[in-house]
């Protein structure tokens, strides 16, 4: 299940020990919808070695701003609350999952 980042909740969703996947995003990005289904099954797939979150870059600029967000989609990939990794623009699924097994 995708969780939905707000400015309140997104340290705690993102400090768990599993790898996190955060979907940096916009509703009027055609790219974000593009890969938005991607990261949804992915979520779907694996509740139980993931945690991944959806972040909303025009609900939450300030976290955009903490972490340098200047394109949309970026993903990061993070593991006990550091960022480890990120892309930029739209990824396949093997790529991405790729990424978040090198957390495991």
């Amino acid at each position: 299940m995708v969780q939905i980042a707000t400015n309140t909740n997104f340290k705690d969703i993102t400090a768990g020990s599993k790898p996190v996947l955060v979907d940096f995003w916009a509703v009027w990005c055609g790219p974000c919808r593009m890969l938005s289904p991607t990261v949804d099954d992915i979520a779907a797939e694996f509740p139980d070695k993931y945690t991944v979150v959806k972040c909303n870059v025009d609900d939450c600029e300030d976290i955009a701003s903490d972490f340098g967000i200047r394109s949309i989609p970026t993903l990061l990939y993070i593991k006990d609350g550091e960022v480890k990794d990120r892309t930029v623009g739209v990824v396949s699924k093997e790529e991405i999952l790729s990424r978040l097994d090198s957390l495991v």
